[in-house]
């Protein structure tokens, strides 16, 4: 019996949530779910949208489950998802993104992972203004930071057969602190040197991306970087509703989440597809080392995008949140 912290979130959250749970009740694996309240959604109820008992439950059960949750730009409350990798220290973001069957995009050989230092840089949030009109953000890189998560690449390189890391970077203009994530990376790599390793400079990695994206296979990077380019590969594979996430911390604390957003517009309409979360769980399911599970899901998933019979609107089709996910637990 695995117990587990779940986070429906905002908007669609709590229908692709239910999507997911009840998938996973389907493969038989034996989970106790700890429901928690974040978001927008809790503010008026708790004063914030991280209750301090969810970042509790979360160390307790060791594993969480989350679905979006939503952030104002440019004002309001700090984001809840970067204040829950602060927390619990999740310093590494893992975003595997490969091709999928049946699904339609301009390519067809994409088998590739970005791994996302998930601590500092410019998401540590430290800003303000000098004086009117002037607004300064300080970017932080630390040798601690940048080391952990270069060894974190080549590990997971090594664990699951990866044969090249790529790191990414901007040295030749920051030549200071991309300098230093790049002397760090080095020194992980001289630890690994059955793995391949090279350099690009982002812009060219950007490009690079969509000309030939075959050529990669495990890309680590700063925060800021990451979050781009994490989303960029995302678009090579049909979308953020089709790529799974996990933060993983030093201490074993370990978070699963789907990284669109809450989509308002169509919450609590039976429309939102469920599958990003869903592929989500199934890198949880691997992290508890239920890995037969994970493949009958994951087989599932891609049977049913190949038949394309019930699929929902944003994939082309008419499906409902619940036909998908019926369809998928059918598959099973």
């Amino acid at each position: 019996m695995h117990t587990v912290t779940l986070i429906p979130g905002d908007g669609i959250g709590p229908e692709v949530s239910e999507a997911a749970v009840r998938v996973l009740e389907a493969t038989g694996v034996k989970i106790e779910w700890e429901r928690m309240e974040a978001g927008a959604d809790v503010i008026i109820k708790y004063g914030s949208p991280l209750p301090d008992e969810v970042v509790h439950s979360i160390i307790r059960n060791r594993v969480a489950l989350k679905g979006p949750l939503s952030t104002p730009i440019g004002g309001g409350f700090a984001s809840a998802n970067v204040a829950l990798r602060k927390r619990l220290n999740l310093y590494a973001n893992v975003r595997p993104v490969r091709t999928l069957p049946g699904v339609k995009t301009r390519y067809d050989n994409v088998n590739l992972v970005v791994v996302r230092e998930n601590s500092e840089d410019l998401y540590s949030g430290l800003e303000h203004i000098v004086v009117p009109g002037v607004v300064e953000s300080l970017k932080i890189i630390t040798e601690t930071a940048c080391l952990r998560i270069g060894r974190f690449a080549f590990l997971y390189a090594t664990q699951n057969g990866r044969k090249k890391v790529t790191a990414v970077h901007k040295a030749n203009i920051m030549k200071l602190a991309d300098g230093l994530f790049l002397e760090c990376v080095r020194r992980a790599s001289r630890e690994y040197p059955e793995i391949e390793y090279e350099e690009m400079i982002v812009d060219n990695t950007a490009m690079q991306m969509v000309m030939r994206p075959e050529r990669f296979e495990v890309m680590v990077m700063e925060n800021l970087y990451g979050d781009i380019l994490s989303d960029l590969a995302s678009g090579l594979i049909g979308g953020l509703g089709l790529t799974a996430s996990a933060n993983i911390g030093e201490n074993g604390v370990a978070l699963f989440e789907a990284v669109h957003g809450s989509a308002p517009d169509i919450a609590g309409r039976n429309l939102a597809n469920p599958i990003a979360l869903i592929l989500s769980a199934v890198l949880m399911l691997k992290h508890l080392n239920e890995g037969e599970a994970a493949h009958r899901v994951e087989h599932a998933v891609n049977r049913v995008l190949l038949e394309g019979q019930n699929i929902t609107g944003d994939l082309g089709g008419t499906a409902s949140t619940t036909q998908i996910t019926d369809a998928i637990i059918a598959a099973l």
